[in-house]
């Protein structure tokens, strides 16, 4: 995620040089625009592809024994949930994304370790985000052999899958390795196109491929004395919706000047305008690198679970029990929340650079002198915004939680993550369009 550039700042144009149409006319452009068209037909033919992957399972799957053991295991039915049901038939692509996002976390907590790493991300443009980016892809395959080994051993031990010779993990774990690289190439497709993040809308279709069987589900469990806990959740949710989309969207505007230079017979600079420093600088990183981190203890859990040893088991119960208690798993849902939006904060906007670069370029913030105390302002109010973003994010997050604990309803287990996850996608998917229909129009 690059940092706003204040290299070149645009000149603010006369509002009856040019303005923006207003929402239902860039809906109708974007059906008129044949190449932005082509755009979202090629970034929904991609989702299609990608729901009919994950309906084709592993070979050898009891379906009974999974369906129970989906139900009564609450570490596997969450991640099943998340990753938009791939576990109910135990697809090709069960691992989802999962490996790739957790590279990408170890990736960005490595650039907190060694300074070239976070020099190559920052610093070096495009070209070092692409070659930190291939790092992340490399990295992915030792990890996904890995899920994928850990996750045939516990549904072996479990007699979902029948038990396979060397040749049959070795065969399992390539396919089930080989799913998770091509959804990260599908993913890369979606965003070569600018309409979104390709990562975030595979798990969102994922995601929302779940919402006519949790409907079904709740239809078919509903009782009319708990009707007022429905209404709630619904309240609950609404409220959640509102809330991602005035912290992705708020911002504060650091007001820059840029002095007048005078070179040959044209002058340069002499305009003022803003560096914005949103509320919710890391977007929805933070929710995403949560969920992947507190599922993991679950699943070491669960791969312990059949040692033969008494200490062994009694850790592989502990770890699992970590998930069992709603008060436990909110609180370290929200303390995750809140440590990665600081953290994906500090690697992707670096006031220091900020600073350097409005300094080079002769600007100013009114009041603060250039250089560093330029960055350490910069940093101050970021920590300050940030702050208040984070803690409503994890407040947000675990609300729905609560909700769920205090009313009793089962049959919606993640509506507060979905819905962050749901709702931020959408709306940078909307912005990358409308970017795309206001250049057009622009030009």
């Amino acid at each position: 995620m690059p940092f706003p550039d204040p290299l070149g700042p645009a000149l603010k144009k006369p509002a009856a040089a040019y303005t923006s149409p207003d929402m239902f006319e860039q809906i109708s452009l974007v059906w008129k625009l044949p190449d932005l068209r082509r755009k979202i037909f090629f970034v929904l033919a991609i989702l299609v592809v990608f729901r009919l992957i994950a309906a084709i399972p592993v070979p050898g799957v009891d379906p009974s024994r999974l369906k129970d053991f989906l139900a009564g295991n609450q570490f596997f039915g969450l991640l099943n949930i998340f990753s938009g049901g791939v576990l109910e038939n135990l697809s090709i692509v069960m691992l989802g994304v999962g490996p790739y996002i957790t590279a990408s976390i170890i990736m960005q907590l490595l650039t907190m370790i060694f300074p070239r790493l976070k020099e190559i991300y920052q610093e070096e443009g495009e070209a070092g985000r692409a070659r930190f980016n291939q790092y992340s892809r490399l990295l992915t395959v030792p990890l996904a052999l890995l899920q994928a080994y850990g996750l045939l051993i516990i549904l072996i031990r479990q007699q979902i899958l029948p038990p396979l010779d060397l040749f049959g993990y070795v065969t399992s774990m390539m396919i089930v390795t080989a799913g998770t690289l091509f959804l990260m190439w599908l993913g890369e497709l979606i965003s070569e196109k600018q309409i979104g993040n390709g990562i975030s809308l595979l798990i969102f279709a994922g995601i929302v491929s779940r919402l006519p069987v949790d409907l079904r589900q709740a239809l078919l469990t509903f009782d009319p004395s708990q009707l007022p806990a429905y209404l709630v959740f619904v309240a609950v949710s609404i409220i959640v919706i509102a809330g991602v989309v005035i912290i992705t969207e708020g911002q504060r505007n650091i007001p820059v000047s840029y002095a007048k230079r005078i070179r040959g017979n044209r002058v340069f600079g002499g305009v003022e305008t803003h560096l914005p420093l949103r509320v919710n600088q890391a977007g929805v990183i933070p929710i995403i690198f949560a969920i992947s981190i507190i599922l993991f203890p679950g699943l070491i859990g669960n791969f312990l679970a059949t040692v033969p040893n008494d200490t062994v088991q009694a850790i592989s119960r502990a770890l699992i029990n970590l998930l069992n208690s709603q008060w436990l798993y909110g609180t370290l849902y929200f303390l995750l929340v809140f440590v990665f939006t600081y953290f994906y904060t500090a690697v992707t906007f670096d006031p220091q650079a900020i600073a350097t670069n409005i300094q080079k370029q002769g600007g100013f913030i009114l009041g603060i002198r250039p250089g560093r105390p330029t960055a350490e302002f910069l940093s101050r109010v970021l920590n300050r915004i940030t702050l208040f973003g984070a803690l409503f994010l994890g407040a947000i997050a675990v609300l729905p939680l609560a909700v769920q604990a205090g009313f009793g309803i089962s049959a919606l287990t993640i509506g507060g993550t979905s819905l962050l996850i749901v709702v931020s996608v959408v709306l940078e998917t909307l912005k990358q369009i409308q970017a795309q229909v206001v250049m057009h129009e622009y030009e």
